[in-house]
C-alpha cells in the first residue's frame, strides 16, 4: 500500500539509505539517520515509526544488535514487557485508540525491513479506512510521525517524574 504522504519513504525502498543498520544508528545517535527516539532505557530503545501504519506506531529494540527473539536474555525479555506495557499506557492518553497489533517480524520473507530485532505496537482506531484507502489504494496519514514523536515525548517525560525507580528506567 501507498501513501499519500510518504514523508520520503521513496528513498528508503529505493535503497538510498545509509550504510549499516538503521535501528543500531539511531541507538548511536548518528546523523545519517532520523531519529524519532521517545524513551531509551538500559536495554531498549523506542522510536516513533517514520514509516507509521498509523499515529503513535512505535518501533522498540534492543541495544544489542540480534535478529531473533530468542537471543533475547532474561533480564531483556522481562525489561521489554514493561516496556511494551508502559508505552501502551503512554498511548492511550496520547492517542486514545480502541485498540492495538504488537508484534515483530523476524527475517526478510517475515517483512522485516531491518535485520537488527524489533518490535512494533500498532494503534489501531474504528473506522480506519477512509475514501483514498478503499478507492484507490493509499493511505492517508493524519498526523506526521515527528510531531507523534513530541506528543509521546512529553506525555513519556510527564509519565516518568511520577513515578519511582524501576527497571523500565534503570
Amino acid at each position: 500500500m501507498s501513501y499519500f504522504f510518504n514523508f520520503e519513504k521513496i528513498a528508503y525502498i529505493r535503497g538510498e539509505r545509509p550504510k549499516g543498520c538503521i535501528l543500531c544508528q539511531i541507538r548511536d545517535g548518528s546523523e545519517a539517520v532520523e531519529d524519532l527516539t521517545v524513551f531509551k532505557n538500559r536495554l531498549f530503545t523506542v522510536s516513533v515509526n517514520l514509516y507509521p501504519y498509523n499515529p503513535g506506531h512505535l518501533l522498540i529494540f534492543p541495544h544489542r544488535h540480534i535478529e531473533d527473539v530468542r537471543e533475547l536474555t532474561r533480564d531483556e525479555a522481562v525489561v521489554h514487557h514493561e516496556v511494551v506495557r508502559f508505552l501502551l499506557d503512554i498511548l492511550d492518553v496520547t492517542h486514545s485508540p480502541s485498540g492495538y497489533n504488537f508484534g515483530c517480524n523476524m527475517g526478510l520473507d517475515a517483512g522485516a525491513s531491518i535485520l537488527h530485532l524489533h518490535s512494533h505496537v500498532v494503534p489501531r482506531y474504528p473506522r480506519e479506512l477512509g475514501f483514498a484507502d478503499l478507492i484507490v489504494g493509499k493511505r492517508v496519514l493524519v498526523e506526521d510521525p515527528r510531531e507523534t514523536a513530541d506528543r509521546i515525548s512529553d506525555q513519556i517525560a510527564s509519565s516518568l517524574s511520577r513515578q519511582t525507580r524501576s527497571s523500565l528506567t534503570t
